[in-house]
């Protein structure tokens, strides 16, 4: 994760420059909000969109910082031949906007609180650096490429709730954590070899699954995933999640298990209706059989459900 990289190289007193996109429009491949940085020894973390534009960030950067300069800059980048300045060697149309900041050790209590925050903030980007702001509502002044100042919403790192430690919810967290996931995996049995194995999840809980709601700490923006071991334990779980409002829920299962499964809630009084948005069987219908093929149509259908009202930057929409 950027945001840990960045930490990691400023307390250990090398300086690092954060490159953060504060604007895009357009095909352009760096969207708003994404970010990479690099160090003083040249080695980066992330992406503001690839490409020569981008190699020519990290050059930037690393010019930067070899000269021991301190002031930020910011850079609009121009993905054509029609602008006579600023273009970035891309022609995928569009454009974005990119600030540069050399950051040293004094900015690391301010990483560590964009790090930690489970609740969104408002950062201050000017040719000074960078501050958490008290700002409500976003801003962005651009007289000069040092005469700046961007104030721009951070969300929290995006959580995903793995319900099932074995072997599908094992390949899951590895594949979630390409996707810079915050990973949480639930699982209600201690010697589960699995556990041992999965080195990708943020936390591993063993818990009860008879009362889940008190061991989560969730938010509407969470996404909960259900791979648990039992058709049991699978109900059990999704009769106490689907009515709260995360932003996605599924739940694994065979035609025939499903089936027999809202059969059995309708009986207790939850209708097919009020199960309708939960997405089971889980996943892109793309033939996946083994764990890791499964855990990729998990999380092709997050990315589709997460994405699908973005701008794409072409004239359809998903």
């Amino acid at each position: 994760m950027t945001w840990s990289f960045i930490l990691a190289n400023l307390q250990q007193g090398i300086t690092t420059a954060l490159l953060y996109v504060v604007d895009s429009q357009g095909s352009s491949p760096g969207r708003k909000g994404f970010l990479m940085a690099v160090n003083e020894q040249g080695v980066f973390e992330g992406t503001i969109g690839g490409g020569i534009m981008e190699i020519k960030m990290i050059e930037l950067a690393k010019s930067l910082l070899k000269k021991g300069e301190r002031q930020a800059i910011i850079k609009e980048q121009f993905h054509d031949k029609n602008h006579a300045r600023n273009q970035s060697g891309l022609i995928c149309s569009g454009a974005q906007t990119v600030v540069c900041i050399p950051l040293t050790a004094k900015n690391s209590d301010t990483i560590s609180a964009i790090l930690n925050s489970k609740r969104a903030l408002f950062i201050r980007f000017d040719s000074e650096g960078i501050a958490l702001s008290e700002a409500t509502t976003e801003k962005r002044r651009l007289s000069a490429e040092d005469d700046f100042e961007v104030i721009t919403k951070l969300h929290p790192p995006k959580t995903v709730h793995i319900f099932g430690a074995g072997h599908v919810g094992l390949a899951l967290a590895r594949q979630m954590t390409l996707l810079d996931y915050r990973i949480i995996q639930y699982d209600d049995r201690p010697d589960l070899p699995t556990l041992s194995k999965n080195t990708y999840a943020h936390e591993l809980r063993v818990i009860d699954y008879e009362d889940v709601q008190k061991e989560m700490d969730a938010n509407p923006a969470d996404v909960v995933v259900i791979v648990s071991f039992s058709y049991r334990s699978d109900k059990l779980l999704l009769r106490q999640l689907y009515d709260l409002p995360f932003a996605y829920i599924g739940m694994m299962g065979s035609d025939h298990k499903i089936a027999t499964l809202k059969k059995e809630l309708a009986q207790e009084g939850i209708s097919a209706d009020a199960l309708a948005h939960v997405f089971t069987p889980i996943g892109l219908n793309m033939y996946s059989k083994t764990a890791a093929e499964i855990a990729v149509s998990i999380a092709g259908q997050i990315i589709l459900e997460s994405n699908k009202a973005l701008p794409t930057g072409r004239n359809y929409m998903l």
